[in-house]
C-alpha cells in the first residue's frame, strides 16, 4: 500500500507537468485560429479549456449548450462563420513549432495560471487575452504591480513629447513602471524617458514580438528588451493592422493602475485607450495643452467631459493612483514676495499710505482702521524695510528704482520706434519683478 502511495506521489507531479504543456500547446494553436481579443473564442475556452476547444474545432462541432447561450444574446454571434474560420487557421497552426521558434529567439509564452501572468487581466472578462509572448528580462507581473500607462499621439508635437520623456522619467524614478504602445511619438518619447532613469519599462505590440514596428524602433526595442520587456498576444512573425492596434490598446489599460493621455487629437487612438480604461474602472488622466494646438483637443474633451483629472507632473499622477497617504503630491506653492512677510497690520498700513503726495500718520491709521501706537509703529518699520519714504506733507509709497540698459552707440543713430512697431516688439509683458519665475517660463517652450 505504501508503495502504491509512492507510486502515485512521483507520476502526480509529471502529470500537472503534462498537463500543463498540453495546455500551452493548445493556447498556442488558438492563438493562430482566432483574432486578438475575440470574446466568443474567450468564453468557450474559459467554459471547456483549451484542449477541449480545440478538439471541438477540429471536429468541427462546437458543444450544443454554448451554441445555446451564443443564441441568446442580444447580438448573437454568426457561430457557422466563425467556427469555419477557426477550423481553416487551426488546421494550418504548427503551435509546437511556434514555441521553439520563440525559444530560439529568446521569448516567451505565459498563460493564466502561470507565475508571471499579471492578474489583473483577468478583468477583461471574454477578451482576455489566451496567452501572452514576452521577450525581454524583466518579469511581466512583477513589473506591473505598480505601473502607469503613458499615451498619446503618434504625430506628437515637441510639447508632446517632451512632457511624455518627462513622465517616463518622473514615474520611473519614483518606482513605477511605464507602460506604452512602442509607437511613435508620444509612446516612444515615454519608453525613452523610462530607459534614461535605468528603470524596466513595457511595450505592448500589435505584431509579434519578433516583429519590429515602427521599423526605426529597432534599436529602441532592443534597449526596451534588455531592460524592460515587450509583449504580444500575436504569434511569432504577424503583423499588424488597424484591428489589431485598437484590439491591443485594452491590455495598455488593463496592465496598469491608471491612464494618463499626453497629447490626443479628436479621433486619436489614445483616446481609445482611455475608453478601456474608463470601461475597467482603472484612473484615467489627461494633461492640457494650448488650446490653439489640434492634438490636444482630445485631452481638453476629456477633460471637459469630466472623464478624466487634469495632471500635469508625474507626481500628480502618482497621487491619483497611487496609495491614499503614501503617494501624495507635494502642494504647490505660489511664489513668494517680501509683502508676505509682514502681519496683518502692517499690511493694513501699508495698503492706506498713497502713492503720490503724502498723508499724516493721524489719517493714515483712520484709513487703516488701527490704532495711532500701531500706525507709528508700522510706519518705522516700513520705511526702514523701503517701502515707504516721507513727503513734504507725511508719508507715501517709494517709487521703485528703475534701471535701463545700456544702449549701444549706433542706437543713437537710430529713429524712435513709432507706437505700431513698438507693439511689435519682442520684450516681454512681465516687468523684471514679475512673479513668473524662469524656470516656470521655460516650462511652457520644452
Amino acid at each position: 500500500m505504501n508503495s502504491g502511495r509512492a507510486a502515485v506521489a512521483m507520476t502526480s507531479p509529471s502529470g500537472r507537468v503534462r498537463e500543463e504543456t498540453n495546455e500551452l500547446v493548445a493556447r498556442a494553436a488558438l492563438m493562430r485560429a482566432t483574432d486578438v481579443g475575440d470574446p466568443v473564442m474567450g468564453r468557450l475556452v474559459a467554459q471547456y479549456g483549451a484542449a477541449e476547444a480545440a478538439a471541438a474545432i477540429r471536429a468541427r462541432a462546437l458543444p450544443p449548450e454554448f451554441a445555446a447561450r451564443e443564441a441568446r444574446h442580444e447580438r448573437p454571434p454568426d457561430l457557422t462563420g466563425r467556427l469555419n474560420a477557426w477550423y481553416a487557421r487551426l488546421a494550418a497552426a504548427r503551435p509546437a513549432g511556434d514555441l521553439e521558434a520563440g525559444e530560439k529567439a529568446g521569448a516567451r509564452l505565459i498563460i493564466p495560471g502561470s507565475p508571471e501572468w499579471p492578474t489583473q487581466l483577468d478583468q477583461l472578462g471574454a477578451s482576455r487575452p489566451l496567452g501572452l509572448w514576452l521577450h525581454g528580462t524583466a518579469d511581466l507581473r512583477f513589473a506591473c504591480l505598480k505601473s502607469v500607462a503613458v499615451v498619446g499621439a503618434r504625430a506628437a508635437t515637441s510639447y508632446g513629447s517632451h512632457i511624455a520623456a518627462q513622465f517616463g522619467v518622473g514615474l520611473s524614478e519614483s518606482g513605477w513602471t511605464v507602460v506604452s504602445g512602442g509607437a511613435y511619438g508620444v509612446d516612444g518619447a515615454a519608453h525613452k524617458g523610462a530607459l534614461a532613469a535605468d528603470a524596466p519599462t513595457v511595450a505592448v505590440l500589435a505584431c509579434g514580438v519578433d516583429v519590429c514596428y515602427p521599423s526605426s524602433h529597432d534599436t529602441l526595442f532592443a534597449a526596451v528588451r534588455q531592460q524592460g520587456v515587450v509583449i504580444s498576444e500575436c504569434p511569432p512573425g504577424v503583423h499588424p493592422t488597424r484591428a489589431r492596434f485598437l484590439v491591443r490598446n485594452r491590455l495598455i489599460a488593463a496592465l496598469s493602475r491608471g491612464t494618463v493621455v499626453v497629447e490626443a487629437a479628436l479621433r486619436s487612438g489614445a483616446l481609445n485607450t482611455a475608453a478601456h480604461a474608463l470601461s475597467l474602472n482603472r484612473h484615467l488622466a489627461a494633461v492640457p495643452g494650448p488650446i490653439t494646438s489640434s492634438q490636444s483637443a482630445g485631452c481638453h474633451r476629456l477633460l471637459r467631459e469630466r472623464k478624466a483629472v487634469c495632471v500635469t507632473t508625474p507626481e500628480e499622477m502618482i497621487d491619483l493612483v497611487g496609495v491614499i497617504g503614501d503617494d501624495l503630491a507635494p502642494q504647490s506653492r505660489v511664489p513668494a514676495v517680501s509683502r508676505d512677510r509682514l502681519n496683518e497690520s502692517t499690511k493694513r498700513v501699508l495698503d492706506a499710505i498713497p502713492a503720490r503726495g503724502g498723508a499724516g500718520p493721524a489719517s493714515i491709521a483712520v484709513a487703516a482702521g488701527v490704532s495711532l501706537d500701531t500706525t507709528l509703529s508700522a510706519l518705522g518699520g516700513l520705511a526702514a524695510a523701503g517701502y515707504i519714504e516721507r513727503a513734504a506733507n507725511g508719508w507715501r509709497l517709494r517709487k521703485p528704482a528703475t534701471s535701463y540698459r545700456k544702449a549701444s552707440e549706433a542706437a543713437a543713430l537710430q529713429p524712435p520706434l513709432t507706437a505700431e512697431a513698438a507693439d511689435q516688439t519682442d520684450d516681454p509683458p512681465f516687468p523684471d519683478d514679475s512673479p513668473i519665475t524662469q524656470p516656470a517660463a521655460e516650462g511652457l517652450h520644452p
